[in-house]
């Protein structure tokens, strides 16, 4: 495995970073293991003022790690420095709510005492990042545990070892302790031998199916806490609207945003018969609209996949689903790394791609007969992230996203992910939740304390 930054717009090899060493893996595992002991006794204000400092140097080296970003996976500029600072919002956000977060729960007993539950920390934990956000993932990953009292060795994608340096930097200046935070440009076989280590108590992993399963084995051989985000086929599911133009453009921008590679992106859309005519030809007209072109450029809204060999992936789900009988509507031939907004019809239950995620700017949109086959629809899929819909019936809206199967339902509004969130799935897409205070429950001792 080689760390390196390959710009997928021009194919450029700008930087190559070597491997961690063996020694250097034992060296970050026992500065975690014993910078943990020193982290987990300063005192939770302290916590709170280190974590609120990494996000105050989030904000200051705002360009630097926006520009790093875009080099190595192609995310249009603007759209980098938004990333930046929706991190640092996370960032403050855990350290905002420090006190809150670790406080004593209380119990109503039956007999005479008390008794609380305490949270304390578990200790050193691993963190496997994903390429598509560098900084927000870290983000939602470490600020909570960094409060709680957790350490963090952090193995991000290979094709982001610029943006990750940037963001050890970042950590190590805002004060944590020697082992607090620790970037290893490890191997897959030097993370497995992390996970294995007694000294690190738990992993977390948002990746692909691939990844959680090979992530989540090796953790449960060693009995060791694991925490999965993984892929995404989110539905969106309109069902009435006064303003088609407005759903349209919500449409649009919830498959695009980061060149369509965001796991809970809505990727299937759903309209029911008597909005679906009217749906596909504005939405495919959209869709064809979306300026492609140069990440650095202010006005893309598509800049490359992240690498070829992303954009060959693609284009092989494409052509097969068309070989299996969709019809593309606009779109569907790629230019090198560049892959223009694209959109798929006629895709039936017997294609590859009904239950496939298309992780790129391709959208396939479904007709529903009424609610309950959008429903169905929706929900006939092995993912379970998130889900959209749109209705003008604040009852109907209801009934709907009570019968979704996603951890996440979003009404009427799509891109509207905040720190105060919780973010996760059910089915492959998941076992855990980030953001918001459930995040700060994942790697926790949530220990009972009863006095008679």
């Amino acid at each position: 495995m080689t760390y390196a930054v390959v710009n997928p717009a021009t194919g450029e090899t700008v930087a190559e970073y070597p491997e961690a060493t063996d020694a250097e893996i034992q060296d970050a595992i026992a500065a975690a293991h014993a910078g943990f002991q020193a982290w987990r006794a300063t005192p939770v204000a302290e916590r709170a003022a280190v974590v609120r400092r990494i996000a105050e140097l989030h904000r200051g080296r705002r360009e630097e790690l926006a520009a790093a970003m875009t080099r190595e996976m192609g995310k249009p500029l603007e759209a980098s420095r938004g990333e930046v600072d929706f991190a640092a919002d996370i960032v403050e956000f855990y350290a905002d709510n420090a006190e809150k977060i670790t406080a004593d729960q209380p119990i109503d007993i039956l007999g005479e005492g008390s008794a609380v539950v305490r949270r304390a920390p578990l200790g050193a934990l691993l963190g496997i990042m994903p390429w598509n956000f560098p900084a927000y993932q870290v983000a939602r990953f470490a600020a909570p545990n960094l409060v709680i009292g957790n350490t963090i060795i952090l193995k991000h994608a290979p094709q982001c070892p610029e943006s990750s340096a940037i963001l050890a930097g970042i950590y190590a200046d805002a004060g944590l302790p020697e082992g607090g935070y620790a970037n290893v440009y490890a191997s897959n076989e030097q993370a497995a031998t992390i996970i294995a280590d007694p000294r690190v108590q738990g992993v977390s992993v948002t990746g692909s199916e691939r990844a959680g399963s090979a992530v989540a084995s090796l953790a449960g051989q060693h009995l060791k806490k694991v925490a999965l985000e993984l892929g995404g086929s989110d539905p969106f599911v309109l069902l009435s609207t006064d303003d088609l133009d407005t759903v349209v453009q919500n449409a649009v921008d919830a498959r695009l945003d980061n060149t369509g590679q965001s796991c809970n992106a809505a990727k299937r859309f759903v309209v029911v018969d008597e909005l679906y005519d009217a749906f596909l030809e504005r939405f495919t007209a959209a869709m064809a609209a979306a300026k492609i072109g140069d990440p650095t450029d202010e006005d893309t809204v598509l800049g490359p996949l992240s690498s070829l060999a992303a954009a060959e992936r693609l284009q092989e789900q494409v052509d097969r689903a068309v070989a299996q009988g969709a019809q593309v509507a606009v779109g569907g031939t790629r230019d090198g790394a560049f892959f223009p907004a694209t959109v798929l019809t006629g895709v039936t239950p017997d294609m590859d791609v009904y239950r496939e995620e298309l992780f790129g700017p391709v959208g396939v949109v479904y007709r529903a007969a009424d609610e309950a086959d959008a429903v169905r629809i929706a929900n006939d899929t092995p993912f379970g992230l998130g889900s959209y819909v749109f209705s003008t019936d604040p009852a109907q809206a209801g009934r709907v996203a009570d019968a979704i199967e996603a951890g996440m339902v979003y009404v009427n509004c799509v891109l509207a992910d905040s720190p105060e969130l919780p973010f996760g799935g059910v089915k492959r897409s998941g076992t855990s939740r980030e953001l918001g205070l459930l995040a700060a429950d994942e790697f926790v001792n949530k220990k009972l304390i009863r006095v008679a």
